[in-house]
């Protein structure tokens, strides 16, 4: 099976930020976009007047966002014709780059914004299954059928396309925005856990979960399966957290 990405993946890169002017927002977004898989090694990057146009900067400011991540050596420039920036490869799955970020956040404010992450998704579950049209279950659980869990990189992509079918189907403009904002805040960190085999089998089976109750029509039961993945998500990050203090690695299996 193939990694699908869907659109709503690449506009949670592209969505304009919230505070605009700012290069390390840029760096950020679009360092959260390679670290889940959304944009690929080799792949080339819109313009710089295009990326500014997306996130409703100045140009300058993406100018300065691409030059800290061409310090970190996540993303390239060529010169000429068929030149632009392009995402660097990386065969160590930019394990340094989550392990600083991970160190630099503390235990209560993952924990708060796992708890926010799974509040956002529970709603936007509950709304898909009072609001799915014929159809819309089955065409979700399609989906994710169609989807490849095999590998930590192809689940992390993939999941954070199933989040973001959810947030579409509960037909909330709200509901979407702010899943995609989230997921590029905080989706490279939840789903780090998705390195475990174990953990993509039990990732997979709450999803299937969710599209069960939102093809029957069940508000209820959508909102329980969507906080039970989001929970089981979040006890892997900050299990991850603790091995990291304690001075482990961050590619240790992580136990739930």
């Amino acid at each position: 099976m193939e990694t699908r990405v869907g659109p709503g993946a690449r506009e949670a890169v592209f969505a304009q930020l919230a505070d605009a002017g700012r290069a390390e927002q840029v760096a950020q977004r679009l360092t959260d976009g390679i670290v889940l898989g959304v944009l690929h090694p080799g792949e080339r990057l819109p313009s710089e007047p295009e990326l500014a146009r997306r996130f409703g900067v100045a140009l300058i400011t993406v100018r300065e966002g691409l030059g800290i991540l061409r310090e970190a050596g996540l993303v390239e420039t060529r010169r000429g014709r068929d030149g632009g920036s392009f995402v660097a490869h990386d065969e160590g799955g930019h394990r340094s780059l989550l392990t600083t970020r991970l160190r630099a956040l503390a235990q209560v404010e993952l924990s708060d914004m796992a708890v926010y992450f799974g509040a956002i998704l529970a709603g936007a579950a509950e709304r898909a299954a009072e609001r799915a049209a014929e159809g819309d279950g089955e065409r979700l659980a399609a989906w994710l059928a169609a989807a490849d869990f095999g590998t930590a990189a192809s689940a992390r992509t993939n999941q954070g396309g199933f989040f973001l079918e959810v947030a579409v189907l509960s037909q909330s403009a709200r509901l979407v925005r702010e899943q995609i904002r989230l997921q590029a805040e905080f989706g490279p960190l939840l789903l780090l856990g998705l390195d475990d085999e174990g953990a993509r089998v039990e990732v997979v089976a709450r999803d299937r979960a969710i599209v069960r109750a939102v093809a029957a029509h069940r508000p209820a039961k959508a909102r329980d399966a969507a906080g039970a993945l989001v929970r089981g998500l979040s006890e892997r990050l900050l299990a991850a957290k603790a091995r990291i203090e304690r001075g482990g690695a961050l590619d240790e299996p992580v136990s739930a």
